[in-house]
C-alpha cells in the first residue's frame, strides 16, 4: 500500500513574493504577439493581454512586481519561469540520513566529508554492525540498526522517523560529494517556495579508468541531464533519484513506500506531484556516483531499473508507458520505416493546415505559430519515439530482424533509438557496445517485471486522440454540422 503524503498549500495562496528574481526557461519560446510554447510538459500558452512584455523582461533574470505575483505562480507552476531565492544555508534546520547495507568503505568516505552537519546513519542489516557502528562514532554521528534489511525505502523512513528537523537529506553511502556545504547551499534556498516539496542535484558517474567507468560517467542512469527544470511525470525530467534529495519534511508524510525495493524514489516523487508539490532538479548542483564494481552487478543493476517498471505501473498506470503520442503521430512515422513518406507528409501537412487555420483570426503569422507547434509535436517525435522503442522494446525489435522482410526496418529503427541517446555528446566506440547492452538489460527488466506484476501498462503505448479528423487528413471538407447551415 503506498504511503500517506500530505496536500500541498494551494498555489493561489503562495503567489512568488514581491521582489523575487525570476528566469524564464531556456527552452521556452515567445511566438507572435501573445504565445508562449514551452514547460513541462511541452504546452502552447496563450498570454494575457500586457504580459508579454513581463515575460520578456524575465527572459534574462527579472523581478517579480507589484501586480505580477499570481501570474509569475502560473508559470512557475507549469515549467516556464524558474524563481532564484537569495539567502544562505542553514545546517541546523536539517538532519542528513545515510542509509548503508555493508558498505562500509563507501560510508566511511562519506562520513568524512559531512564532520559538522547532523547526520543519522541507517545500518539496514549490514553484515559487520561493529565497523559501520565505529565509522558513525567517529564523527558523532546517530545510528540507528535495523536487524533485517529492510532495503532503500526502510532504512530511509526509519532515518526520518528518528529525526526531526524541517528539512531532511537523504544521502546514500556511495554518493561522493566534494563540498556538502557548497552543495547545500545551491540546494536549501529552494525551500524559500512555500510549494516546493524537494529538490535534487545533479547525479554523475564517478569516472575511473575502466571503459564502464566512462561510460558510467558520461551516461550515468542517475543522470537527469544538464538543464534545471521542475520534474513533473511526462516532462524532461520525468523522476529524480533518491540517491541524493533534500525534502520538505512537512510535505514526507509516511515517506517511502517500502514495499517497494526498487523504484520507490519514482514513486515518492509522482505522489507528491499528484499532491501538488513541486519538485525542482538543479543541475547546477553536482555529486558523483560510482558505476558498479563489476560487470555482473553493472547488468543487474540495469536489469533491475527495468523490472521497477511493472510495480511501478501498477500504481501509476500510463506514466510507465513506453511512450505517448497522438495516433495521427504515430500513423505518420510508422508510414514513414514502412516507406511510404507521402503518408506522413500528407498528415505533416493536414495537421499544420488545420492548426494555421485555428489560428488566423488570433495571431499574425498563423504559418510560422503553426509550423512551431506542429514541428515540436508531429516532425521532432521520431527521435524521442524511437529512443523510447528501443529502450522498452529493444530485445523484440532485435528479435523481430532475424525475419528477411522487417529486418531493414527493425535496424533502422534500432539505429536511430540507439543514436538519439548520443545526439548532444561525442560517440566513443565503446559507449556503443554499453548503450546497447544498457538499453537491452532494461527492456528485459521490463518483461520481468510485467511478468512479477501481471501488468501489461509497462509496455502498452498511450496512444491520445488528435483533434485532426480522417477527412481533414485525406484533404476532405468538413462534415457540416446541423446548426451550421
Amino acid at each position: 500500500m503506498s504511503q500517506l503524503l500530505p496536500s500541498a498549500p494551494s498555489p493561489t495562496a503562495a503567489p512568488i513574493p514581491i521582489g523575487t528574481t525570476v528566469t524564464l526557461d531556456q527552452h521556452a519560446r515567445l511566438l507572435d504577439r501573445n504565445l508562449l510554447i514551452g514547460g513541462a510538459p511541452w504546452r502552447l500558452l496563450r498570454l494575457p493581454g500586457g504580459s508579454r512584455e513581463v515575460v520578456e523582461r524575465w527572459r534574462g533574470g527579472g523581478e517579480v512586481h507589484a501586480g505580477e505575483e499570481r501570474f509569475a505562480r502560473t508559470l512557475v507552476q507549469q515549467g516556464l519561469l524558474h524563481p532564484r531565492f537569495h539567502g544562505g544555508y542553514d545546517v541546523d534546520v536539517l538532519d542528513v540520513i545515510v542509509p548503508v547495507f555493508n558498505d562500509v568503505d563507501g560510508l566511511r568516505s562519506l562520513l568524512s566529508s559531512l564532520r559538522g552537519l547532523h547526520v543519522t546513519v541507517v545500518d539496514d542489516g549490514s553484515a559487520d554492525a561493529a565497523t559501520v557502528r565505529d565509522c558513525a562514532s567517529e564523527i558523532g554521528a546517530a545510528l540507528v540498526r535495523l536487524d533485517e534489511n529492510r532495503g532503500p525505502a526502510g532504512a530511509r523512513n526509519a532515518g526520518a522517523s528518528a529525526t526531526s528537523r524541517p528539512l531532511i537529506w537523504f544521502i546514500d553511502a556511495d554518493v561522493v560529494l566534494d563540498d556538502p556545504l557548497e552543495l547545500l547551499d545551491r540546494l536549501q534556498h529552494h525551500f524559500a517556495d512555500p510549494l516546493l516539496s524537494a529538490v535534487a542535484p545533479r547525479v554523475r558517474g564517478a569516472g575511473g579508468a575502466s571503459i564502464r567507468d566512462e561510460f558510467e560517467q558520461r551516461f550515468s542512469p542517475l543522470d537527469m541531464g544538464v538543464h534545471s527544470t521542475i520534474v513533473v511525470p511526462g516532462g524532461p525530467v520525468g523522476y529524480v533519484p533518491g540517491a541524493c534529495l533534500l525534502i520538505r519534511r512537512t510535505s514526507f508524510g509516511d515517506g517511502f513506500d517500502e514495499t517497494l525495493r526498487l523504484g520507490e524514489d519514482v514513486d515518492l516523487v509522482w505522489r507528491l506531484h499528484d499532491q501538488g508539490w513541486l519538485v525542482r532538479y538543479d543541475a547546477r548542483a553536482v555529486v558523483t556516483h560510482p558505476a558498479r564494481p563489476d560487470w555482473r552487478r553493472w547488468w543487474s543493476q540495469r536489469v533491475g531499473y527495468g523490472t521497477s517498471s511493472g510495480e511501478l505501473a501498477r500504481r501509476h498506470g500510463r506514466r510507465l508507458a513506453p511512450f505517448r503520442a497522438d495516433v495521427w503521430t504515430l500513423i505518420a512515422w510508422a508510414n514513414a520505416v514502412a516507406g511510404q513518406p507521402a503518408v506522413a507528409s500528407r498528415v505533416v501537412r493536414a495537421a499544420h493546415g488545420r492548426l494555421r487555420s485555428k489560428l488566423a483570426e488570433t495571431t499574425d503569422d498563423p504559418d510560422l505559430v503553426a509550423g512551431a507547434v506542429v514541428g515540436r509535436g508531429m516532425v521532432l517525435a521520431g527521435g524521442p519515439l524511437a529512443r523510447s522503442a528501443v529502450r522498452t522494446y529493444g530485445p523484440l525489435i532485435l528479435l523481430s530482424a532475424l525475419h528477411p522482410k522487417v529486418r531493414r526496418r527493425a535496424l533502422l529503427v534500432f539505429a536511430v533509438g540507439t543514436a538519439w541517446r548520443w545526439r548532444a555528446t561525442k560517440v566513443r566506440p565503446g559507449d556503443v557496445v554499453l548503450g546497447v547492452a544498457d538499453d537491452l538489460a532494461y527492456g528485459l527488466g521490463v518483461y520481468r517485471g510485467v511478468w512479477r506484476s501481471r501488468s501489461l501498462d509497462a509496455i502498452k503505448p498511450h496512444v491520445t486522440k488528435s483533434s485532426l479528423g480522417l477527412r481533414e487528413m485525406l484533404g476532405l471538407r468538413p462534415r457540416e454540422e446541423p446548426g451550421d447551415r
